[in-house]
């Protein structure tokens, strides 16, 4: 997976720039350099968020393109905090924005979290090992990935960011630009949301395999 659309330093657009500068050349060189450090190193985290929102690999190919030509952009503005979370916070965006436009009914709100959050917040995090998650470990990939694709999107991507990223729950909620406790309540709806939905899996193919046993 690359991202496209960024030329290297030699080949900036001459609209805004003339080719013989040298200072706007090497400004162009810098901002390539910097780009392949900062952005490149994340472009399969990038893509599978990208196709985790949209669904479809052509479109995520799309949203990333567009995503790269963006951060390629802004990279002047990166504060050198976590790349990561920078990058995927572009593809986050990119994405919402591609789905406002093409299929503006996928973007969907979540209610009003603010109790469950308070309760999650006492509980503590619930990033603790549980009989829950060694279901969800041992749950069929196909059926795995078919549960998360139909979690609504503000779930979806809180598990993914940091079931599947990795990324800490500061790094979440920058990227989601939420409260921390938000992120600590969508993720636990969306693990419970899982759960429940893999139970349901597994009772059923126990079911079919039963029946094809007798």
């Amino acid at each position: 997976m690359h991202f496209l659309g960024v030329q290297s330093a030699g080949s900036a657009p001459s609209s805004s720039r003339s080719p013989q500068d040298p200072a706007a050349t090497k400004s162009v060189r810098e901002d390539y350099t910097r780009f392949t450090s900062v952005v490149l190193p994340h472009l399969d985290a990038a893509y599978n968020l990208a196709h985790w929102l949209t669904g479809n690999r052509t479109d995520a190919e799309d949203v990333v393109q567009e995503a790269s030509l963006r951060a390629f952009r802004a990279i002047r503005g990166f504060a050198g905090t976590s790349a990561r979370g920078w990058v995927l916070s572009i593809v986050r965006n990119t994405a919402y924005s591609w789905l406002r436009k093409n299929r503006p009914t996928a973007v969907v709100a979540v209610e009003d979290l603010e109790a469950v959050e308070i309760a999650l917040v006492k509980q503590g995090e619930p990033d603790a090992d549980t009989p829950e998650a060694a279901l969800i470990a041992q749950t069929d990939a196909n059926h795995l990935r078919a549960a998360i694709a139909a979690l609504p999107t503000p779930f979806r991507e809180t598990l993914v960011l940091r079931d599947i990223e990795g990324l800490d729950y500061r790094e979440i909620a920058e990227v989601t630009e939420v409260p921390i406790g938000t992120v600590m309540s969508r993720l636990a709806r969306a693990r419970g949301r899982l759960i429940a939905a893999v139970g349901v899996s597994m009772t059923e193919s126990t079911d079919v395999s039963n029946r094809r046993g007798s």
